[in-house]
């Protein structure tokens, strides 16, 4: 009898070690490491609140607005959704993929720019389907787009 009140209670123990656990993981600090997803007016909207705060945007590159500088691997770009746009800075070689009117998600920090908003990326991400396509007629064959990435 007293072997199998000991298992029972060593089991109760276990099941309280694991479910404090568990409850400490939902309601603790994890809302303070979240990083949400929003789209470029859902982050407008927030206002002043929503400066300097770890988010991640997601929206459509907007058409003519990339500029890529090779050399200081620097990029901007705008990012739309239906109702809104943030300019986007981001440092670094974008992905290979990446090109205008297509989905991107941004992580980084909304900041200010003078009088406007700027999102200073820390890592951007293409959208993109697991089918491929061929590049359509008209478009730049995608050697030719990658030679502003490779150094001579």
């Amino acid at each position: 009898m007293t072997g199998k009140r000991t298992r029972t209670l060593g089991l109760i123990a276990g099941m309280v070690v694991v479910l404090g656990g568990f409850g400490y993981l939902l309601y603790g600090n994890i809302g303070e490491n979240i990083v949400f997803f929003l789209t470029p007016s859902e982050l407008l909207a927030k206002g002043g609140e929503a400066y300097d705060q770890p988010v991640r945007l997601g929206g459509q590159v907007k058409a003519g607005s990339v500029q890529w500088d090779a050399q200081a691997l620097d990029l901007r770009f705008v990012i739309k959704d239906a109702d809104g746009e943030i300019a986007v800075h981001s440092k670094g070689a974008p992905p290979q993929m990446f090109q205008t009117e297509m989905g991107v998600i941004v992580e980084g920090k909304l900041t200010h720019a003078g009088s406007q908003p700027l999102f200073e990326s820390t890592n951007l991400m293409v959208r993109h389907s697991n089918e491929y396509q061929p590049p359509k007629d008209g478009h730049p064959k995608p050697e030719q787009m990658y030679k502003s990435l490779i150094k001579d």
